[in-house]
């Protein structure tokens, strides 16, 4: 029998879950996802980073300007820096992982 590999969350299953162990109505649930990840991208847009207590910190970094190839034809393109969302995992996650 082959193994089934576990799949992600879906953002329907986090907001049943949060619904569920909060004993609140899935609306209140969704609500507080959606203003939660709102939070997340202001505060990282505004002071460069967030942190999540027990889980780690979103920082804004920066990627260099590099070369790369487009796949279809080959041809050689220049990509430019950008502005990048990094995570970085906290102590006490990757003291929690498996």
């Amino acid at each position: 029998m082959a193994k089934v590999e576990p799949k992600p969350m879906t953002k329907k299953e986090i907001i049943d879950h949060l619904s569920e162990k909060l004993g609140q109505p899935k609306k209140t649930a969704e609500t507080f996802l959606n203003e939660y990840n709102d939070l997340v991208y202001k505060q990282t847009k505004k002071m460069k980073e967030f942190t999540m207590p027990g889980l780690g910190k979103w920082v804004v970094g920066k990627s260099k300007a590099r070369k790369g190839r487009n796949p279809a034809t080959g041809e050689e393109i220049k990509i430019p820096a950008k502005k990048v969302l990094k995570f970085r995992v906290a102590k006490a996650a990757k003291d929690a992982s498996l």
